[in-house]
Parts: C-alpha cells; sequence; structure tokens
C-alpha cells in the first residue's frame, strides 16, 4: 500500500532533519543499500573471473600447471560469486519502500514455488 501524500511529506521531513542532525549516519544508511553491496560483489566477481582466465591461460602457454589450476579456482570463485549475488544486484526495490506484493504477483519469478503454495492451501484450507 503506498504512502499518503502527507505521509510522504512527513518521511521526508524526517530524511531533512536526520541529514541536518547527524551527516555522517545519513550518509552511512543511505549506501547500507543491498543493491549497491551486490553490484560491487558482481563486479569484482567478473574481474575475478577475468583474472582467473588470464592466469588460466599463461598457466597454459608458459607450462606452469600450478598457475593454470589456481586460475581455475579463480574462474570458479568468480562464477560462483556472480551466481549468488546476480539476483539481488538485478533486482528493483518497491517503490516508496513498500513491502513486495504477496500472493501470486510476488511470485511470478518462481513458478514451482508458487504449485508448491497453492497445493499446501488446498490441502489445509479445504
Amino acid at each position: 500500500m503506498p504512502l499518503s501524500e502527507h505521509e510522504q511529506k512527513l518521511l521526508e521531513q524526517i530524511e531533512r532533519e536526520l541529514i541536518n542532525d547527524d551527516p555522517k549516519f545519513a550518509s552511512t544508511v543511505r549506501s547500507a543499500d543491498g543493491r549497491v553491496r551486490a553490484r560491487r560483489k558482481l563486479l569484482s566477481a567478473i574481474l575475478l573471473g577475468i583474472l582467473g582466465l588470464g592466469m588460466l591461460i599463461g598457466g597454459a602457454v608458459a607450462s606452469q600447471t600450478w598457475l593454470g589450476v589456481l586460475g581455475f579456482c579463480l574462474m570458479f570463485g568468480g562464477a560462483a560469486i556472480a551466481v549468488l549475488n546476480a539476483g539481488a544486484a538485478t533486482t528493483k526495490a518497491p517503490a516508496g519502500g513498500a513491502s513486495p506484493p504477496s500472493g501470486k504477483q510476488g511470485q511470478r519469478g518462481n513458478p514451482v514455488k508458487s504449485k508448491l503454495e497453492e497445493r499446501f492451501r488446498r490441502r489445509y484450507d479445504g
């Protein structure tokens, strides 16, 4: 449920007062967005993967098995970090700071989950 116009004005006033009273805390809170951290992790994972690929190729060219194995491990680690953070980095936050919608609209991305929940409801609701 979106905030009313009066509630939005009150929230903006509270934010302005917070920024004026304690700008250091306000900047800390503002930068604590989970999507920003997830994007940074995704970027570092991509760079780690590129570095690992370079080490893998360098190990193959220089006939240094240990370098190739280390490069492969870095590539694998970068891929794992990227997969784990890709969803959080690209998910859009709901407008107005509202919680995600409930019901079938919030489950578009996971049809298996919605089927299981529907089956659960049918079983226990009647």
